[in-house]
């Protein structure tokens, strides 16, 4: 089973996370620049994350027989802090980078005015860009959210076949299909979704345009439910090619849309070299 999961911050995660993907059958994932936790109080520090996550990280990621790629913005929870909302005037140069396949996250947290703003300029800026757009739907009032971020959507430059809305559960999976957009689903231990509903939905919804991702961060989550999904399609008596088109196909299809995705299919086994770095050795 090859995996490529299309949404994880690895940021956040230790290299025996790495390696048990790997195991698992990770090949490829690509990392959306995100809350972290702790207020940012000015647009250097997303500079700073902007740039460990086109270096640092795809050279860690590296070690582990893992490609990496990322999506840069400003996210959607810090949009309503005017300390940080001047890195939009910065994001037209990193967008410009090999490495970013997408503008994400963006979309709604609390969807205030704040966030109306920086979601339609961050749209405009994927239709510059020619990237597609990474939407983040939001926790509360998921349905509500949806609809207010297929309005913006509808408004902006950037075609909904060039959208992914992510975070999708059983209230917004039909009107974000009928809006023609692609289809993200987190698979989480307690939250969001879980592998028995991903599987019931798909029986519903098909395959197409559907794209699983386990979002594991520095909370309770876990970078394996990309597989735990795909064992689960198996046992429900999904075949193979099914399973390759969700958890590999569609996330190539969709980032593939930046014309700047670069996988290795030979899938090479990890090298570690450079392992005395990582720990911090000599």
């Amino acid at each position: 089973m090859r995996i490529f999961d299309p949404h994880i911050h690895m940021t956040s995660r230790t290299t025996d996370d790495y390696e048990a993907m790997y195991a698992a059958g990770v090949r490829a994932v690509v990392e959306p620049s995100f809350w972290l936790g702790q207020p940012r109080t000015s647009p250097t520090s997303f500079l700073d994350y902007f740039d460990a996550l086109l270096g640092w990280e795809p050279f860690r990621a590296a070690q582990y027989g893992i490609t990496h790629h990322c999506t840069l913005a400003l996210n959607p929870k810090e949009a309503n802090d005017p300390r940080c909302t001047p890195v939009l005037d910065q994001l037209p140069r990193y967008l410009v980078k090999d490495n970013v396949v997408a503008v994400g996250e963006i979309g709604y947290d609390s969807m205030t005015p704040a966030e109306d703003t920086a979601l339609a300029t961050q749209l405009q800026l994927a239709a510059d860009h020619e990237l597609p757009a990474l939407v983040h739907t939001p926790h509360r009032d998921k349905l509500a959210g949806l609809r207010r971020t297929l309005d913006v959507v509808r408004e902006s430059a950037l075609p909904p076949e060039r959208v992914l809305l992510d975070h999708l559960n059983e209230t917004t999976v039909k009107e974000a299909k009928d809006a023609g957009c692609w289809l993200g689903f987190s698979i989480y231990p307690d939250t969001k979704m879980d592998e028995g509903r991903m599987v019931e939905i798909l029986r519903t919804y098909g395959p197409e345009n559907v794209l699983v991702n386990s979002a594991a961060d520095w909370g309770k989550s876990d970078p394996l439910k990309t597989r735990a999904t795909g064992d689960a399609m198996l046992a429900a008596g999904f075949d193979d090619d099914t399973v390759d088109q969700v958890l590999w196909r569609n996330p190539t299809a969709f980032y593939g849309l930046s014309g700047r995705l670069a996988l290795d299919t030979r899938h090479p086994a990890p090298t570690h070299e450079g392992n005395s770095i990582l720990r911090g050795g000599a």
